[in-house]
């Protein structure tokens, strides 16, 4: 497929950012990429032109969203440092960029919009009112999008999904409370309370939908938001059970199933950023949250979906928690 456009992708390094270049170049996008630190004011590196550049810097990304059609917003403060101070002001810049160049935005969004008030089920135009500082940001970071796509010089498309994992992604629940990357896991960490459901969204299945949702970008409206469906957890355990599935068909004894130390959390957060930031989510693992995606299917007929034992296969082995098996490699895509 040659498709002879060109999109910026903010947030290059990250998991949801790395996965679009790589579908991105698939389907034949020319790909830009902000970094800070390259060390050139440019370079080519593996299909993607490299630009110097910080997300914080609105010259440097209204310059490097020069002759772009897109522009993927996947850039977020590591570790969810800074969230109060960064967040909005590299959207904002998003903004003037994509107003300056007449491009579109897509956006990956949270269920952090929300709170208790609207669970268990969330649709598209669900009331936002949530209870989290994280969550009143992300309100604020939609409102201008819209505002920006309602005046008319750009366009948005929000994807919004469950909890992310896939090859390569660091930052996320999977990889950094559930399992311990570099090592087969002889025991998951379960973070949601007892019986209470949990929705997660592979990497590669949400760049896969932001991908279609652009192809169609003429035909939606100025500011459009879809929700994905994902992997339904009933219980809070199907996860980790899917999980033992998988390392046990690599010939690793199959790990135990243990409850998330949140009383460890607790009494390291308040020395910990990163840590008070996840103790502040803890809400959305004590019940149920879940998205349905009828305007989704509506829209593209279907939601890209890969088996939940594939997925973490895959992701599994790219945290190197996996044995090695030579050719077997991807027991569940010989089996399937």
């Amino acid at each position: 497929m040659t498709v002879q456009e060109k999109v910026l992708v903010l947030g290059a390094s990250g998991g949801i950012g790395g996965e679009m270049v790589r579908q991105l170049l698939a389907q034949g996008w020319q790909v830009r990429a902000l970094k800070r630190g390259l060390g050139v004011p440019r370079r080519e590196s593996g299909g993607v032109e490299w630009i110097e550049g910080d997300a914080l810097d609105a010259q440097a990304v209204v310059q490097a969203a020069a002759g772009c059609s897109v522009i993927v917003h996947a850039v977020n403060p590591p570790g969810y440092r800074g969230w109060g101070e960064l967040v909005l002001p590299m959207l904002d810049n998003t903004i003037a960029a994509a107003q300056a160049h007449d491009a579109t935005v897509v956006l990956p969004g949270t269920v952090y919009n929300f709170g208790p008030d609207a669970f268990p089920l969330l649709h598209e135009d669900t009331p936002q009112q949530p209870v989290t500082r994280k969550g009143k940001i992300r309100v604020e970071l939609e409102k201008r999008l819209r505002n920006a796509a309602d005046s008319g010089a750009m366009r948005v498309i929000v994807v919004r999904a469950g909890d992310f994992f896939g090859p390569g992604a660091r930052n996320n629940w999977l990889s950094q409370g559930m399992v311990r990357p570099g090592e087969v896991p002889a025991e998951v960490k379960l973070p949601a309370a007892p019986g209470v459901g949990h929705q997660y969204a592979y990497l590669p299945d949400v760049a896969a939908t932001m991908l279609a949702l652009l192809a169609v970008r003429d035909k939606l409206p100025a500011f459009a938001s879809f929700h994905m469906a994902g992997y339904w957890d009933s219980d809070g355990t199907q996860f980790g059970l899917a999980i033992q599935r998988v390392v046990k068909a690599r010939g690793a004894r199959k790990p135990k199933l243990k409850a998330f130390p949140w009383w460890m959390i607790r009494l390291v957060a308040p020395f910990n950023e990163t840590l008070r930031e996840m103790l502040e989510m803890r809400y959305l693992w004590q019940q149920e949250v879940r998205m349905e995606n009828q305007r989704l299917r509506q829209v593209l007929g279907r939601e890209p979906s890969t088996p939940l034992e594939l997925a973490l296969e895959r992701t599994l082995e790219s945290l190197g928690c996996l044995p090695a098996v030579g050719d077997t490699a991807e027991a569940f895509t010989i089996t399937r």
